[in-house]
C-alpha cells in the first residue's frame, strides 16, 4: 500500500504526556487531557510549550485511525502523511472543545488576543563621569531597535492570513531523535528552521512587500537620557516599552545601567566626597591655605585655624559640599579631605635650628641616662635602607640557599620490600 514499511519510532510519547497507560480507554483520554489541560492552560500561568504537547498527543490518540498508525509506528509515520497526516489543530480550539466558546477562565477566544509574553529588555551600560553625577546631565543616543510592520501591521501577509507550519505542526519546535546506545534514544528540542518558532508559515505570493514576511522592520531612535544630580553607580534608568517590538509580545524596556569612571582626585562614598592633599611640614606646624577646584567648577578656599596643628594621616570635613542626594539634590553629605604631612628631605638639621625648634616644641620625654648606664650600653650606627629593596635582596638569597640545599643531598634509598611467598 505505501510502497515500504515505514520505519519505527517512538510510540509512547504522548501517552507520557497524557500520563496514561497504552491501554487507555477513550473517556480515560477525556480526563486525564482536561485536568492535565486545566492546569497548564496559559491564562492559569502554565506553560504554553506543554499545553501544546497536551493537545497535540490528544488529539493523535482520540482517532481511532491516528491512533493506530501510532501505536504501531509512532509519531515519524504520522509526519509521513499515513493515518490521515499529523496536522495539529489550534491547542486552544481543542481545549475549548470540552469547556464551550467562554472557556472556563473567562473571556473565550477574547482571552487569547490578552495572553501575550514579554518581550526581552534591552540593557546598555552607560559611562559617566563623577562630574556628570554631581551637576546632572543629558545625553542623546542614536540606537536602532524593530518595530512592527507599518504597512501589514505585524501581520506578516498582504491578506492578514497565515497557514500552521507544516514542519513543527504550529509548535515553532522541532524534536530530533538519534539512537546513542543499545535501546537508548536521546531527544532533542530546537527551534523550527522553516517558522524559525513562530509556528506559521506564509506564502510568497502573500508575503509583505514592506518587510518580507518578516512582520517587523528596524527603525533608528534617538533617545535622551537624563542622568539626575546625586545618581550612583550601577543605578538604571529605564525607557518602558522602547525595546524590541514583535507580533503578540509586549514590547520590553530599554534600560541604561550608570557606570561611573574613576576620578582623577576625588573618590565618592555614598554621598560623602573624599580627598587626598598633602602638607609640607610647615604648613601641618604653622598653618597653610590652598584653593580646591570642586566638581562644578567653585574653588574653595581650604585653610587652617591660627596656630591649630595638622597630624600625619588626620582629616577634616566640610559639611555640604560632597555628593548631593537624588531627588534631593539640596541635600548634601560631606568633604573629607585627607592630609599626609611630608618631611623635609634633607637628613640632618643644624645645632642652631634644632635648639631654636627645641624651644618652640613640646619638650622631649624626660628619660635621662647615668654615666654608669651609658658606660655599659654598646654604641650603635643607624645607616638608611630602603626596607622594599632589602626585602627582596633576602627573598633572593633564601631560593638560592634552597636551591643549593637540594643540590646536596643525597638521593634517597630503595625501598624494600618482601617477597610473594
Amino acid at each position: 500500500m505505501f510502497g515500504r514499511a515505514p520505519k519505527r519510532s517512538n510510540n509512547t510519547k504522548y501517552y507520557e504526556i497524557l500520563g496514561v497507560p497504552r491501554t487507555a480507554s477513550p473517556d480515560e483520554l477525556k480526563k486525564a487531557y482536561k485536568k492535565a489541560a486545566i492546569k497548564n492552560h496559559p491564562d492559569k500561568g502554565g506553560d504554553p510549550e506543554k499545553f501544546k504537547e497536551l493537545s497535540q498527543a490528544y488529539e493523535v490518540l482520540s482517532d481511532p485511525e491516528k491512533r493506530e498508525v501510532y501505536d504501531q509506528y509512532g509519531e515519524d509515520a504520522l509526519k509521513e502523511g499515513m493515518g490521515g497526516g499529523a496536522d495539529v489543530h489550534d491547542p486552544f480550539d481543542i481545549f475549548e472543545s470540552f469547556f464551550g466558546g467562554g472557556g472556563i477562565f473567562g473571556g473565550g477566544r477574547s482571552s487569547r488576543g490578552r495572553r501575550q509574553r514579554r518581550g526581552e529588555d534591552v540593557v546598555h551600560t552607560l559611562k559617566v563621569s563623577l562630574e556628570d553625577l554631581y551637576n546632572g546631565t543629558s545625553k542623546k543616543l542614536s540606537l536602532s531597535r524593530n518595530i512592527l510592520c507599518v504597512k501589514c501591521k505585524g501581520k506578516g501577509s498582504k491578506s492578514g492570513a497565515s497557514g500552521i507550519c507544516y514542519g513543527c505542526q504550529g509548535s515553532g519546535m522541532k524534536t530530533t531523535t538519534r539512537h546513542i546506545g543499545l535501546g537508548m534514544v536521546q531527544q532533542m528540542q530546537h527551534v523550527c528552521p522553516e517558522c524559525r518558532g513562530s509556528g506559521e508559515m506564509i506564502s510568497e505570493r502573500d508575503k509583505c512587500p514592506q518587510c518580507k514576511g518578516n512582520k517587523v522592520m528596524q527603525e533608528k531612535k534617538v533617545l535622551e537620557v537624563h542622568v539626575e544630580k546625586g545618581m550612583q553607580h550601577g543605578q538604571k534608568i529605564e525607557f518602558k516599552g522602547q525595546a524590541d517590538e514583535a507580533p503578540d509580545t509586549i514590547t520590553g524596556d530599554i534600560v541604561f545601567v550608570l557606570q561611573a569612571k574613576e576620578h582623577p582626585k576625588f573618590k565618592r562614598k555614598n554621598d560623602d566626597l573624599y580627598i587626598d592633599h598633602t602638607l609640607s611640614l610647615t604648613e601641618a606646624l604653622c598653618g597653610f591655605q590652598f584653593a580646591l577646584t570642586h566638581l562644578d567648577g567653585r574653588q574653595l578656599l581650604i585653610k587652617s585655624n591660627p596656630g591649630e596643628i595638622v597630624k600625619p594621616g588626620q582629616y577634616k570635613a566640610i559639611n555640604d559640599e560632597g555628593m548631593p542626594q537624588h531627588q534631593r539634590p539640596f541635600i548634601k553629605g560631606r568633604l573629607y579631605i585627607h592630609f599626609d604631612v611630608v618631611f623635609p628631605d634633607s637628613g640632618t638639621v643644624h645645632l642652631d635650628q634644632c635648639r631654636a625648634l627645641e624651644a618652640i616644641l613640646p619638650p622631649k620625654p624626660s628619660i635621662h641616662l647615668s654615666a654608669m648606664e651609658l658606660d655599659e650600653c654598646e654604641e650603635t650606627t643607624m645607616h638608611d635602607v630602603n626596607i622594599e629593596e632589602e626585602m627582596r635582596r633576602k627573598q633572593y638569597q633564601q631560593r638560592q640557599q634552597a636551591a643549593y640545599d637540594e643540590d646536596d643531598e643525597e638521593p634517597s634509598m630503595p625501598r624494600v620490600q618482601c617477597a610473594q611467598q
